[in-house]
């Protein structure tokens, strides 16, 4: 294997992103062959990294595998959480699995889950304009006025938001189900649209990534194995 910066390494491999591990390095907590490394150092399957003291397994090459995961509630897209999406997958051919995005503890449906840092930055990287499609279950009963709002763009964090379709479905005393299009890929901001117009989501699932839809034969907490031709082809 010939050498390459250990940020592109070490994200490849599922560890952390690059940002993470520049970050990482720039604190001390990153060292190559007992040596404190430094942004720029390059490595190879021959040289041994740790961080944090805990040594970090470098395969020669990786075995890049992509997975299709219907997320149930109650699961976070984190190694951290006590209850993870991990739990529910097998052990990666190299390196440690990671979400590709993510959706929060009290989101269901669509995630795609990979071993390789840089697949999962080819398929959630802005210029590919992903489109991300939910079905969400909403208090109350929005007005048309405010359906436009959401239409044309409210800004959220500094940033306009908007859903590029919205269509109104079944409506109860207390509810009403929309199927909504987002491009962006922002933590919670399907949420956050209907907050800003008053309108809390009471559940909220996601159907569809680009081009790959949720399979109705797939159970919450299963997966199955996908090529990234599916998503990205």
């Amino acid at each position: 294997m010939s050498k390459e910066r250990i940020q592109k390494i070490l994200a490849q491999n599922g560890y952390l992103s690059r940002r993470k591990v520049e970050s990482l390095i720039k604190e001390g907590r990153v060292f190559i062959n007992d040596i404190p490394a430094n942004l720029g150092d390059k490595i190879s399957n021959e040289d041994k990294v740790y961080i944090d003291g805990k040594l970090i397994n470098i395969p020669e090459r990786i075995s890049s595998e992509l997975l299709m995961y219907n997320k149930p509630v109650g699961e976070e897209c984190s190694h951290a959480s006590r209850r993870t999406i991990f739990e529910n997958l097998p052990k990666p051919k190299s390196g440690k699995w990671i979400s590709i995005g993510r959706l929060d503890i009290n989101t269901s449906g669509l995630l795609l889950i990979t071993n390789d840092g840089k697949l999962a930055n080819d398929i959630i990287h802005p210029s590919n304009e992903i489109e991300r499609e939910y079905i969400a279950r909403v208090r109350g009963k929005p007005s048309d006025s405010n359906l436009k709002k959401l239409m044309s763009g409210i800004t959220i964090d500094k940033e306009k938001v908007l859903f590029t379709d919205l269509v109104k479905g079944k409506e109860t005393l207390s509810h009403t189900w929309f199927a909504l299009v987002i491009m962006s890929g922002k933590n919670r901001s399907v949420r956050k649209l209907w907050d800003s117009i008053g309108h809390e989501v009471s559940r909220l699932k996601r159907v569809r990534l680009g081009k790959l839809f949720l399979p109705k034969d797939l159970k919450e907490g299963k997966f199955k194995r996908i090529s990234p031709d599916e998503v990205l082809g």
